[in-house]
């Protein structure tokens, strides 16, 4: 197939969707104004597609921090870690996130998808077997395609399915490295981590999490889910991203085991991409200390993630099987789901739109992603958004008071946490400007 047929292959497969509205992959936004807000075309939009989950990317002393260090360094390295690209600054980074993990030591990447890709093919060599959940982020799978060791997907959260694979590979020699998420990214579902951890031991393999999604937003500390189930010395590399709950950019490998610093000398993307900025960096450190400082962050994300979901599931929406920040509505097809996300835009509400062949499963979803930083208003005019439009397009009960009753059937609000802490009611909302003058009292 000739390059200009693969190209109108690529058309033709997105052509029909693109004439249902926007282009998912030109969207363009004119300034973002906050955390939560953004104007698209001149129209103000409530974000939630951002994977901002602690709100971070306006904090002050972080805006502050990555000002200094263009101030003091300049505005790039123009260098990979291996040749002028390292600066006390990226040392001082990765020790800050061994620190926070309480490991060993820390590899600090250009991206989070660099991380996954120069870790693990770094160290999954020729005749090591890699297991990894078949609903894995693409990089991961890039990373396995990368790596000369074999690939071997289990079933989807299945630690059973997983032990199986591994008594298979008992007598074969090589390393076993199984490879999980702590929160997946587009149904927003939690890897059953205990259980993996438990048959990871007794094959005697080793275990990497990908915490992109669960870094800041789990465990008491914000560690992640690995903290959350009092598994983290039994995970032996953590990989995370610094574009999500960090609110900046970049990706991190940290372990216990003594050989990771030896990856340095062999992980591609590791050497061959440019250091991340000093500004990115500074703010990096900066957004820790903030995870470490404000607990709270956490409790409001996991209240609103709460009030978002049932929210979302009293009106009708069939939803993932879990409360995450990733709350997912699951749609009958790509053209519904098209038609849907173009429809919230015009209403004022971005959210992100997943179709295949990029989902598990072929599923269609309007993924959205909860924050720290919404405010309650803003998560009741989306809710009233996603009601309206769901109803036009006949995808959910079009009577009020058939949505009221569907709302009432689900009983009071609660709100669970990323801490296993109890489960308590919701207030009631309270007015912006009701907080407003109790603020200003």
């Amino acid at each position: 197939m000739s390059l200009e047929d693969k190209v109108q292959k690529i058309q033709e497969s997105f052509g029909a969707l693109k004439a249902l509205g926007r282009d998912p992959t030109s969207l363009e936004f004119d300034r973002v104004t906050s955390p939560t807000e953004a104007e698209l075309n001149g129209k103000k939009m409530i974000l939630l597609g951002t994977n901002n989950y602690l709100g971070l990317t306006f904090d002050e002393s972080c805006v502050a921090a990555a000002k200094g260090a263009i101030d003091q360094y300049g505005t790039g390295t123009t260098g990979s870690r291996i040749a002028n690209g390292t600066y006390g600054l990226h040392k001082q980074l990765e020790q800050r996130v061994a620190d926070f993990y309480g490991k060993r030591s820390a590899m600090v990447y250009s991206t989070g998808y660099t991380a996954n890709l120069g870790s693990i093919s770094a160290l999954a060599q020729s005749g090591d077997q890699l297991l990894i959940d078949a609903d894995s982020h693409a990089s991961i799978y890039d990373a396995c395609r990368m790596s000369d060791a074999e690939v071997i997907r289990f079933r989807h959260n299945d630690p059973d399915n997983l032990a199986k694979k591994l008594e298979r590979l008992q007598d074969r020699p090589g390393d076993k490295i199984v490879v999980t998420e702590g929160i997946y990214s587009m149904l927003g579902d939690s890897a059953p981590l205990k259980e993996i951890v438990a048959v990871k031991k007794e094959y005697g393999a080793y275990l990497m999490v990908d915490e992109a999604h669960s870094l800041g937003v789990m465990g008491a500390k914000g560690r992640g889910l690995c903290e959350q189930d009092d598994v983290e010395a039994d995970c032996d590399f953590i990989v995370g991203t610094f574009s999500k709950s960090i609110g900046t950019v970049g990706g991190f490998c940290v372990s216990d085991h003594p050989g990771l610093d030896a990856l340095r000398s062999i992980s591609r993307p590791y050497m061959f991409t440019a250091s991340l900025p000093p500004a990115v960096i500074a703010a990096a450190q900066q957004s820790f200390d903030q995870i470490d400082a404000n607990p709270q962050l956490r409790d409001r994300l996991w209240r609103n993630a709460r009030i978002l979901f049932d929210g979302l599931e009293a009106l009708g929406f069939k939803l993932g099987p879990e409360v995450s920040p990733v709350v997912a509505i699951m749609l009958p097809g790509k053209e519904v789901a098209v038609r849907f996300w173009n429809a919230l835009m015009v209403a004022g509400v971005y959210t992100n739109i997943a179709i295949p062949p990029s989902t598990p499963n072929a599923l269609s979803l309007l993924r959205s992603s909860i924050s720290a930083a919404h405010t309650r208003d803003q998560i009741a005019t989306a809710l009233d958004v996603f009601a309206q439009v769901g109803a036009d397009l006949d995808l959910i009960p079009a009577n009020k008071a058939d949505r009221r009753r569907l709302a009432e059937a689900q009983g009071p609000l609660r709100i669970v946490t990323g801490g296993n802490m109890q489960a308590k009611p919701v207030q009631a909302p309270v007015q912006e400007e009701q907080r407003s003058s109790a603020a200003k009292g």
